[in-house]
């Protein structure tokens, strides 16, 4: 059964989740190496399409850094997959 979620809600945990790594300097380094954005680069990158969903899929990639950021905050770990589906990007059900 899906977590009924909305847009503003999986906006709101990608950028949560993208607050969270920012204040972990391990995260962050691992995110920047792996999206190739510099750290300086993140508030203008935050604005693009499909930004947000590389957020959530830096997480979904790394149970363990999902786990933390679940427990760290109480939240479901399932809403990252439904949140996911919802934010440009992210669809993997496009016709």
């Amino acid at each position: 059964m899906r977590n009924q979620i909305n847009l503003g809600d999986a906006e709101t945990l990608a950028i949560n989740a993208l607050i969270f790594l920012a204040d972990d300097s391990e995260l962050l380094a691992r995110f920047l190496a792996l999206t190739g954005i510099t750290a300086d680069q993140i508030r203008t990158a935050a604005g693009e399409p499909g930004f947000l969903a590389g957020v959530l899929q830096f997480y979904l990639g790394h149970e363990p850094t999902l786990m933390r950021y679940c427990e760290a905050t109480g939240t479901d770990p399932a809403l990252f997959q439904e949140a996911l589906r919802l934010l440009p990007g992210g669809r993997q059900d496009i016709d």
